[in-house]
C-alpha cells in the first residue's frame, strides 16, 4: 500500500538529530540523513519480560507464531488481550495451557461482568486459569521448563510466555537530544492534535499509550494529515471506540464499562443483560452461552456503553458503536425491528431491566 501511494521506503535503524533532521544507519552499516520539515514518529511498542530469574527462557508474543515446534504444554503470564488470545490459540491446537494472572479475573479494565464470563469460558475450553499467582522463576530441566509461582507450586512446561504488557518503542530516537518529551514509561508526551512539544516532530499510535489500538492509530494518522497537510486541523475522537478480544467465544465492547457508568453518572445506571444459549450451539449440543449488555444513563435514556461475549461479537459491535456515536437511546433500540434469527437480534429486544444502581454507588454484577 505504501509503495503504491508513491512512499519511498527506506530501511535502517533511524534516530533524530535535531528537530528536522534524521539519521539512518541502513543494514549495510552505510549511515546517510534525511532532512524534513516535518517528522512523524509512529515506531510503536516493545513487549516487556518480567524482571525474574531465568526471564531469558521465556518467549513473547512477537515469537508466539513462529515457534519452530507447537508446544504441547504452555504457561502463558498475563491477563491482558494477547495472553488470552494466544491461551485460546494453543489450547484450540490440542495444547495444554496453564493461564497465569495477577488480578482475581483477567481482562482488567474491561467490565467485570464480561470479564467473568469470559474466566468461565476460557476455564469450559479446557485452559486451567491461576487468578492472584505470579511466576517468580524459570528453570530448564531435562523434562521440559520448570515454572515456580508465588504460591510454592512448579509446572513443567514446552514454553513460558510472558504477555505482561509493552512499553512505546522509543529508546533509540535520541529524544533526549533533541528535546521532546516522554513521561515516566518512554511514552512521548503529545497534545490534542498528536504534536509533540517540539513543533515540527509528531508522534502517534503506541509510542504515545493513549489508546494502543491498530485502528486508533490509524485515526490518529488520518488525523495528523489532515491537520498538517490539508488544512483541517483535526483532534482524534477517542469517545465511543469499539475493541474486541478474540477469545473463543470472543469479546467485544464499545462506551463505558458498567464501574465506568456509575462513576461518571449523575443518574442512576439501568442495565439490561440477556444470557443465552446461540441456535447453533442449541443445535450441535455446545452449552457455551451468549451473554449480550447494554448501560443505559436512567434521564436521558442515552447507551452509555454495550458489551457482548459470543459468536460474532465484533461483528455486531462495529454496528452498535455507530449507534453509540450517534447518541442512541434505549428508546431508539427498543424502536428498532430485530433481524431473527440472529445473536444481534438481543440488543434491540432487551426490555426489561436486570438491575438499576444508584450514581456514585459500587455496581453489584449478577453471577451469569
Amino acid at each position: 500500500m505504501l509503495a503504491g501511494s508513491g512512499v519511498t521506503l527506506i530501511e535502517g535503524q533511524g534516530k533524530l538529530l535535531d528537530p528536522h533532521t534524521v539519521e539512518v544507519r541502513e543494514p549495510n552499516g552505510d549511515v546517510k540523513t534525511y532532512r524534513a520539515k516535518t517528522i512523524l514518529i509512529a515506531t510503536g511498542s516493545r513487549a516487556v519480560f518480567l524482571n525474574i530469574p531465568g526471564k531469558e527462557l521465556a518467549i513473547t508474543s512477537d515469537e508466539g507464531l513462529s515457534l519452530a515446534e507447537f508446544p504441547k504444554r504452555s504457561v502463558i503470564v498475563g491477563g491482558g488481550y494477547i495472553a488470552v488470545e494466544f491461551a485460546g490459540i494453543y489450547r484450540g491446537m490440542g495444547g495444554q495451557v496453564d493461564l497465569f494472572y495477577r488480578k482475581g479475573t483477567p481482562l482488567r479494565g474491561f467490565d467485570d461482568e464480561m470479564r467473568a464470563f469470559v474466566a468461565q469460558n476460557l476455564e469450559s475450553r479446557g485452559i486451567t486459569l491461576h487468578p492472584s499467582k505470579n511466576i517468580t522463576k524459570i528453570e530448564k530441566g531435562a523434562d521440559g521448563l520448570h515454572a515456580f509461582t508465588d504460591k510454592g507450586e512448579e509446572i513443567v512446561t514446552d514454553v513460558v510466555m510472558f504477555a505482561v504488557g509493552r512499553k512505546p518503542n522509543t529508546k533509540r530516537l535520541n529524544l533526549g537530544a533533541v528535546g521532546v518529551e516522554v513521561d515516566n514509561l518512554g511514552a512521548i508526551k503529545v497534545n490534542e492534535y498528536s504534536q509533540t512539544n517540539v513543533p515540527s516532530i509528531w508522534a502517534l499510535g503506541d509510542v504515545t499509550n493513549r489508546i494502543n489500538l491498530t485502528p486508533v492509530a490509524i485515526l490518529e494518522g488520518t488525523s495528523f494529515s489532515k491537520t498538517v497537510f490539508g488544512n483541517q486541523p483535526t483532534k482524534p475522537d477517542y469517545t465511543n471506540v469499539p475493541s474486541a478480544v478474540f477469545c473463543q467465544p470472543p469479546l467485544s465492547v464499545v462506551g463505558l464499562t458498567e464501574q465506568q457508568a456509575v462513576d461518571q453518572a449523575e443518574n442512576d445506571i439501568v442495565i439490561f443483560t440477556s444470557t443465552f444459549t446461540p441456535m447453533k450451539n442449541t443445535i450441535s449440543g455446545r452449552q457455551e452461552k451468549t451473554v449480550t449488555k447494554l448501560i443505559v444513563d436512567s434521564k436521558s435514556d442515552k447507551v452509555l456503553g454495550a458489551a457482548m461475549c459470543g459468536p460474532d461479537a465484533p461483528e455486531i459491535m462495529q454496528g452498535i458503536a455507530v449507534a453509540l456515536k450517534c447518541g442512541a437511546t434505549k428508546a431508539q433500540f427498543d424502536s428498532t425491528v430485530g433481524i431473527h434469527p440472529t445473536a444481534a437480534e438481543e440488543f434491540v429486544t432487551m426490555r426489561t431491566s436486570t438491575r438499576t444502581v444508584g450514581a456514585g454507588k459500587d455496581s453489584k454484577t449478577s453471577s451469569l
